[in-house]
């Protein structure tokens, strides 16, 4: 199973496992992570599961959607790492995957 480790904006970390073919954003809500509010639960609808792909992962997470790219508008504080968990697929090639929560959500 994919490990991906959630860092909060206060620096407290937290590593869960998800199954492969689970989104980081679903992998988070199973696990209370703080930071991942997923309002829609998932449908690309809001901004409220966005996150900052480590750097060091950003080519195996790939660049956001069309669609990812026009709700990110609506999330706070965006850098060229933001992405919306919701939208990140977890595989193999993820597994180690590091993520950071903004202060705050959308």
């Amino acid at each position: 199973m994919p490990r991906v480790t959630f860092i909060a904006f206060d620096g407290a970390s937290r590593t869960v496992e998800a199954p492969e073919g689970a989104t980081a954003m679903e992998a988070a809500v199973r696990n209370q992570v703080p930071g991942i509010d997923a309002e829609c639960g998932g449908a690309c609808a809001c901004a409220t599961c966005h996150v900052y792909v480590d750097e060091a992962w950003q080519d195996a997470a790939g660049e956001p959607g069309p669609m990812e790219e026009d709700m990110l508008d609506f999330a706070s504080d965006v850098r060229p790492t933001s992405r919306l968990s919701c939208q990140i697929v977890l595989s193999s090639k993820l597994d180690g995957l590091v993520l950071r929560t903004p202060e705050r959500q959308g």
